[in-house]
Formats: structure tokens, sequence, C-alpha cells
């Protein structure tokens, strides 16, 4: 058994936004092929404290048909205590344990807070990438300053290496420039605005992220630009005539249409998927197009599919095993049968 701490593996990922990048766009491309095993995610959940989870993603990716990545499976075991934060620690806490395809044992173990929160952010910055089109964003407002949004504005950072401006707001005005402080480097020379309201902030650029820890919708875009790119990170922020009055990409359907997403309410309200107009992987291999219209916004909801944790982890352990890096676990299984 390889073990992976967690300062391991960020010097495994330090520097490498784009390749993650590719990785979560290969992934999205092998789950639009149909390439996949992905069950639905297991909520855990405690019924004194409605706020505190933990998830179960298990999955499994094919090999790409190119040559690419090799296959890969297991599963993610995620924690989110929000309350975590007050006392000084992360809201989240990972592990990923990939098991062989050749006799099912466990392989690795692999902290996995880091590669949850990169994949995140490497799929938030390739939603941009599809619905910006190209198109040149104002700048960045982040709403929400945790550690989801800080790795959001890094790897934006990368994909639009033209972001000269950001914006933020946080419930916790000082936890905002807290993060403003420490991130300044992220954008080097951009402009900073604090904003006091969320109406201000939504209004400050065309390109949105949402990384927070809310439970039930709380506002609407109409304080957007025309045509504003909204990164629905955290899923529960917007409301249903938000949702329906936009243009919606997500993951996967079935698996964004469930516990309660903003997605899964509109689901709920009109009784159908007509409001979601296509999938990120559909995007990516031009099977689907997107026609925005009537400057509505467009929305990226990803439910965060437990594959491209696998994609990112899979690729953190070979990285690992070149260059002799890890802890090497003997006996942890039972000694064969003779």
């Amino acid at each position: 058994m390889l073990i992976l701490r967690h300062g391991e593996v960020a010097g495994l990922l330090a520097g490498r936004e784009k390749e993650v990048i590719d990785l979560v766009a290969e992934a999205y491309q092998r789950h639009d092929e149909g390439r996949t095993v992905l069950p639905h995610s297991v909520f855990l959940r405690f019924p004194d404290r409605p706020r505190d989870r933990i998830i179960g993603l298990p999955g499994y990716l094919g090999a790409s048909s190119d040559g690419g990545p090799g296959e890969v499976a297991g599963m993610k075991w995620i924690s989110s205590f929000p309350g975590n934060v007050a006392a000084g620690h992360q809201r989240a806490s990972a592990a990923v344990l990939l098991n062989s395809l050749e006799n099912g044992h466990p392989e690795a173990l692999i902290e996995g807070s880091l590669i949850s929160a990169q994949r995140t952010a490497a799929s938030a910055a390739l939603g941009s990438r599809m619905l910006l089109a190209g198109r040149r964003p104002s700048g960045i407002t982040l709403i929400g300053t945790g550690v989801i949004n800080r790795e959001v504005l890094r790897f934006l950072a990368v994909e639009h290496p033209e972001l000269d401006s950001l914006a933020v707001y946080d419930t916790d005005p000082d936890r905002a420039r807290r993060f403003t402080a420490d991130n300044a480097r992220l954008l080097p020379g951009a402009r900073v605005r604090h904003c006091t309201s969320l109406d201000e902030a939504l209004a400050a650029h065309d390109l949105v992220s949402f990384a927070t820890t809310a439970a039930t919708p709380y506002t609407g875009l109409d304080a957007c630009p025309p045509g504003t790119v909204v990164l629905h990170v955290s899923l529960r922020d917007l409301t249903v005539p938000a949702i329906l009055g936009s243009h919606n990409v997500v993951d996967d359907t079935d698996h964004v249409c469930r516990e309660q997403t903003s997605p899964h309410l509109a689901e709920q309200h009109t009784g159908g998927r007509d409001f979601v107009d296509a999938s990120i992987g559909a995007l990516l291999r031009s099977t689907a197009r997107l026609e925005p219209k009537d400057g509505r916004p467009l929305v990226f909801s990803p439910f965060g599919l437990g594959v491209l944790d696998l994609a990112l982890a899979g690729f953190v352990r070979d990285e690992a095993g070149s260059g002799s890096i890890g802890t090497r676990v003997e006996g942890f299984l039972p000694a064969p049968t003779p």
C-alpha cells in the first residue's frame, strides 16, 4: 500500500495547473463517451448537525481511446464540517483510495483535500473556457473566500492570463480582506475591489464564481451584466427563477439533480430537465452546442464527479511512483493463501 501525505501531494501538483485542467477535460470526455461507471454519491448526514456531512464518491474511469491516461477505480471519502473554519481548520478533509484493476486490492491511500479542491477549480476553469467561448472577461468576482475559491482563482489565472481585476464578497468582510492579502500573488497587479453587498459583487464583472457553504438558495442574477458566466461551484446559491432564466450547463444531469441543489429544485418546480442546455463533456466533444441569446447568464453547475478525483489521484500516484515519493506499507493485506 502506497500512502501519500498532504505535503507530498502538494509538491507533486505544484505549478501543474494546465496539466490538471487537461486531465479534467479528458475525464469529462471519457464520461460523455460512456467510458465510466459512476454510482450516485453517498451522503452521510447527522440528525443533530444538519450542516455537517461526509460524502462517498465511488467510480471507475475507463482508459482513454487515444492512448492517453489509463483506467483507474476507487473512491473519494470527503467530509464537510463548516464549523471547522472558526476553529482554524479547513472546512473539508478527504482521502482517496485507489484499487488495483488486476485483483481489486487497495493499492494507494492519498490525502485528498487538495485533489478535491484542484479538480473542482480545474472544472470551473474549463467551464469558463467553454461558456466564454473566446470572449475576454472583464474580471472575476468571487462569492465566498475559502479554500475552493482560492483554487478557482489560481486556475482561472492560468486559463485567463489576461485577468487584471478581482472583486470579492464574503459575509465575513475580515475574511475577505485576509483572502486578498494572502492570495494577491495569484493575480499580480490586479485591481482588487472589496464589495459590501452581494448585488455590488454580481454587477462588478461578467465572470463570477460561487463557492460558499449555503444550504439553500438565496440569490438571483438580476444584478449581473448581460451574458455573465456563472461558475456555480457550491450548487445551492441560485434561486429557481435564476436557474430557469439562464442557460445551464452541468457535468451530469442525473447527478446534479439531487440533494436539493438549485438544479434539483428547478427540476422539482418544472417537473422536467428541459432547462439544462448541455453537459460540459458534450460541449468538449462538440456533440452539443450552446447558443446564448437575450443576454441571459450562462451558468455552469458541476456536481463534482468522482471520476475527476480518480483521474487526478491516478496521476498523483503515477508521479509519486516515478519519483519514489510516499510511504510504502508492507503487510497491509493478508498474506497469499498457499
